[in-house]
């Protein structure tokens, strides 16, 4: 192919296919593609939209050949099949004519008229003819002047028959036309592989855009909702309203500054691979054996890019961190719009679900652990345990097996029918052997029930809490960084109690005491209970 038919080749190539048009079709928007293509990228979507700028349409259009430029098309490929040369002949006096031959044993390019003794002079009949080109000095050995009409693959370059005789005596040489029918191959499937990257990267462009559209209509529905919710607020806290709403604002645009920074990597990809594409495409027709060889090392291999795989963005709007802000104002809300907000944290932070089993080396003898470590209760009888470091001697009480130094987690236990229970998280440090003050200075963050129906927080000191129904699931959520650790009543879905503004340095367990049996009084137990999915938070798409 001539120099000025690259241009050309790109203008009427289809940008899914990556050919040339096939029954080209022309979009609303005036982009063009095979009319194949455009259907399949087409099939089982409810959008259609253009591949290549991404205008949407309302709705399917009638896609029509576009006769005009299907005739491009097929003048292009007529062009292409003829391979017209621009070199011209070597013997030709006066007005030279276009060279069809260039010969590698005398050398020269020859027209079709001073190309006859060639096909005639027995002698001459022996010379090697290939199509004619311009640079033929780079056929021939600089060193024996002879055609390179060898491969050596030991050495990975072009010798000539001498060269057989010398440096690469016993070498593994191949003629050069079976050399480049084997690379040529080879180009082949790499140009597989980076029409397949192009095809990769734009179906990621159309997931990270879904996932922009998609994060704005929850946006959108998240602000509504917060609406209805901020106009039950005191006037006090209109400002609070202000700033969650800023702060959702900032999220999106975050969201869509890093979408349009993803897309715009992703595209400036696909014009490289579009590149890389049409380099291959080119060397992988051409019968310009030495030239494929030597760019072969430079276009075989396959393109340095970013793995795309695990990339995304997230369609979620980050309710939890707008529910922080109103944790802290839950004194100045009266109690419905507290069980409203209740709600709201709670769908949140079940996404945060882990699963917990007792740790049977921490357990206190006084305590009974079920078979499968979700049930804790009180014994009338201590229990034969082997001495361990991690065990809890003095006080009834026992962690999880699975403790966090990071991150988010939520579990729940059921503590109904009892009389006193212990709940929360305890850092890995804490004293083991001696009797428990819960304080958060002492590593504990926890909520009690005493007396049938005094609830405490551990604080220093204990702050009492009114709870107008009594929890019989109570969950418990941690953010780590952010030092919080909230406790919620699952069947009511409100909010208990949060410890905020923490500072966690070890790694912290969930910690459960089902306090004294009481004569039976207290004797259900403890009961980790896996957490109902239905539950959490969940958006429509």
């Amino acid at each position: 192919m001539s120099s000025s038919s690259g241009p050309l080749n790109e203008e009427l190539q289809c940008s899914i296919c990556l050919d040339v048009f096939t029954d080209p079709v022309t979009t609303p928007c005036g982009h063009n593609f095979c009319r194949t293509c455009l259907n399949n990228c087409w099939t089982n979507t409810q959008t259609c939209f253009c591949p290549f700028c991404k205008e949407t349409f309302s709705r399917r259009p009638d896609l029509k050949i576009n006769t005009t430029l299907r005739e491009v098309v097929q003048h292009f490929k007529k062009q292409l099949k003829r391979g017209i040369s621009e070199v011209f002949c070597d013997i030709c006096d006066e007005r030279k004519q276009k060279a069809v031959k260039s010969c590698l044993t005398c050398p020269s390019s020859y027209c079709e008229t001073h190309l006859e003794p060639h096909h005639r002079v027995p002698r001459l009949k022996k010379h090697k003819l290939i199509n004619a080109v311009e640079n033929l000095e780079d056929y021939i050995c600089q060193k024996h002047e002879r055609p390179l009409e060898l491969f050596c693959r030991d050495d990975q370059t072009c010798v000539c028959l001498s060269c057989t005789e010398g440096d690469h005596r016993n070498h593994n040489t191949v003629p050069i036309e079976e050399e480049s029918q084997q690379k040529k191959n080879q180009l082949v499937q790499t140009q597989t592989d980076v029409q397949q990257m192009i095809q990769n990267r734009m179906k990621k462009i159309q997931e990270i855009q879904h996932s922009v559209e998609k994060r704005k209509r929850n946006t959108e529905k998240e602000k509504s909702a917060r609406n209805q919710l901020f106009t039950d607020l005191i006037r006090s806290i209109e400002r609070c309203q202000s700033e969650l709403l800023k702060m959702m604002e900032e999220q999106q645009k975050a969201a869509e500054k890093q979408a349009e920074d993803l897309i715009k990597e992703l595209q400036q990809e696909i014009t490289d691979l579009k590149r890389r594409n049409t380099e291959l495409q080119q060397l992988s027709h051409t019968d310009d054996h030495l030239h494929l060889i030597q760019m072969f090392s430079s276009l075989y291999s396959r393109p340095h890019t970013k793995n795309w795989t695990e990339i995304s963005i997230d369609s979620d709007v980050d309710v939890y961190s707008m529910n922080k802000a109103l944790i802290q104002l839950e004194k100045t809300l009266d109690g419905s719009l507290n069980k409203k907000i209740g709600q709201t944290g709670l769908k949140c932070v079940q996404k945060f679900s882990v699963d917990v089993t007792l740790d049977p080396d921490t357990v206190s003898s006084s305590l009974i652990l079920s078979d499968d470590g979700k049930q804790v209760s009180h014994g009338d009888i201590k229990q034969d345990v082997p001495e361990n470091p991690k065990r809890f001697d003095f006080c009834s009480c026992v962690l999880a097996k699975e403790g966090f130094n990071s991150g988010r987690f939520y579990y729940e236990v059921q503590v109904k029918g009892k009389t006193e229970w212990t709940i929360g998280v305890a850092r890995e440090s804490i004293n083991r052997k001696e009797k428990i003050t819960l304080t958060p200075m002492n590593g504990f963050w926890a909520a009690i029930l005493r007396n049938k129906n005094q609830y405490k927080a551990c604080e220093s000191p204990p702050v009492s809490l009114s709870l107008k129904v009594k929890p019989e699931i109570v969950g418990v959520f941690v953010d780590y960084e952010e030092g919080l650790v909230s406790f919620y009543d699952v069947g009511s879905r409100s909010h208990i109690y949060s410890f905020t503004g923490q500072t966690f340095t070890d790694k912290l367990y969930p910690y459960f005491s089902p306090h004294l049996n009481d004569k039976g009084k207290n004797s259900n137990p403890l009961i980790i209970t896996p957490v109902n999915k239905k539950t959490a938070l969940k958006y429509e798409t």
